[in-house]
């Protein structure tokens, strides 16, 4: 039993032995006594521990760890309440002592932030328990919490790792991409992005633009597709005084706004062939001619384009032109789809929850292990953006730390694969699977009954994939 876990229970079963006067924060601070064995234990373990009263939350015991991490001595915490000396972004709105006050049941791992004697915020992980007295009344709460900051710096250190250019991947494939994407930048060639929607060309756009020469002028970006070819002609070409009944004035098209910088157009497989017979004039020539003008203008901007579609295979079909295929695929880089990168799945997770919740003002939430299991076990044919709806839809609906499967959208829920269903040795998929179910039968210390409900799986199923991924 963890060291933690044994002063908890030494302390539910020596509670008799503790004196715990409710108008405790009226007497001097002496009269409070731990015996000397609860004391020994609890100034020994690397988690704070502070003990507080039922009727008002005054502090009435805290450990050596806990003045460590707080910054107050027992003398400045003694007779305080709680929320009034640590400061929490969640005391007044969510307390886990309130909580174990109302329900008698524990709460556990439930993280925030407090505020130490300096002013600094410190990340912690809460768990709190009740303190009964021989006729089962709680007389006070306890409250252990662990600093999680070196666990902060080493995410960051992770996050550092795995995230450049605003791009979060460890995926071999997504890793040579960003080693060569300064070299790629740095080029004057054109570059083609192929991937389905939502795999994140446009970020990859955006950091290309960002490692170029061109990062301190303008990156302009026009889905292509988007827009009829009547007016997205004018739009990248601009148009002259009076080419049209409303052209009262000279319009400048992208193509100028762009000068010296990067223009992202994006669905260019989409273009009808007489459009890009004009669009491989202009990156031949580097000039076009405006709608209704006479002169030609001229630009200099860096082209990046990006399709959807396989653009060979449009050649193949006699859809796209050859020769402006060979103009744009100078350099070619294919974005994997998130199904071939499951690996980068908790990843996103974290990242999006964090973004989604920060913006939002809210805490950073958790996935339980069955709402993992579903999101590592789906297709995502909407990709990464798919993935961040389906988080966003999650958050708005958990009111609590950690997101169940009850939050996730219901058509999700229904096109998500059972873990019935799950593929042996399926690589990334197989070894997610198998981790998951190793942390959760931890967490429940082998119970299966409990792992299997958390996993949202029968006992049957769980003790098959038990064999399966040889896991004791």
């Amino acid at each position: 039993m963890p060291l933690n876990e044994f002063a908890m229970k030494y302390l539910y079963e020596n509670q008799e032995n503790t004196v715990l006067n409710p108008n405790l924060h009226e007497l001097p601070r002496q009269a409070f006594e731990l015996d000397s064995p609860c004391r020994k234990i609890l100034d020994n373990i690397s988690e704070g521990v502070f003990i507080v009263n039922c009727q008002d939350r005054r502090i009435t015991y805290l450990n050596q760890a806990a003045q460590t991490i707080t910054g107050f001595s027992f003398e400045q915490a003694f007779g305080r309440r709680c929320f009034d000396l640590f400061e929490t972004n969640r005391c007044r709105i969510d307390c886990p002592m309130n909580r174990t006050l109302q329900t008698g049941e524990p709460v556990y791992d439930f993280q925030t932030r407090i505020i130490n004697k300096s002013g600094t915020k410190v990340p912690v992980s809460i768990s709190t328990s009740a303190i009964r007295d021989e006729h089962g009344n709680i007389t006070s709460i306890v409250e252990i919490f662990r600093d999680l900051t070196e666990l902060e710096t080493l995410r960051r250190i992770f996050s550092k790792k795995y995230c450049r250019y605003d791009i979060v991947s460890k995926s071999p494939i997504m890793q040579h991409l960003f080693d060569i994407l300064p070299k790629v930048a740095h080029s004057e060639a054109t570059i083609l992005l192929e991937g389905a929607s939502g795999t994140g060309k446009g970020l990859v756009a955006k950091a290309i633009h960002n490692l170029s020469p061109q990062k301190d002028k303008k990156l302009i970006k026009i889905n292509c597709g988007a827009i009829p070819e009547t007016l997205l002609e004018s739009e990248l070409f601009g148009y002259a005084k009076g080419a049209f009944t409303d052209a009262k004035s000279d319009k400048p098209g992208l193509f100028s706004i762009a000068n010296d910088g990067t223009l992202f157009l994006d669905e260019v497989g989409d273009m009808s062939h007489a459009f890009q017979v004009k669009l491989l004039k202009v990156l031949e020539e580097k000039e076009f001619y405006p709608v209704g003008a006479t002169r030609p203008s001229h630009t200099n901007a860096r082209i990046i384009t990006a399709s959807n579609k396989n653009i060979e295979s449009l050649v193949m079909e006699g859809k796209f032109r050859k020769d402006l295929y060979y103009r744009l695929n100078i350099i070619k880089l294919v974005l994997p789809d998130l199904k071939d990168r499951k690996e980068d799945i908790p990843l996103l997770v974290e990242t999006f929850i964090r973004k989604i919740t920060s913006k939002k003002n809210k805490p950073a939430k958790r996935v339980s292990s069955a709402v993992m299991m579903h999101l590592l076990n789906y297709d995502y044919p909407g990709n990464i953006r798919e993935l961040e709806n389906i988080l966003e839809h999650a958050c708005v609906l958990c009111t609590e730390d950690e997101i169940q499967a009850d939050h996730l959208p219901m058509d999700f829920i229904e096109r998500s694969r059972l873990p019935g269903d799950f593929s042996p040795n399926k690589g990334v998929l197989h070894h997610s699977e198998a981790r998951l179910i190793r942390e959760t039968m931890h967490k429940h210390k082998g119970n299966r009954s409990r792992s299997a409900k958390e996993l949202g799986i029968s006992r049957s199923t769980l003790w098959r994939k038990l064999k399966q991924f040889n896991l004791d």
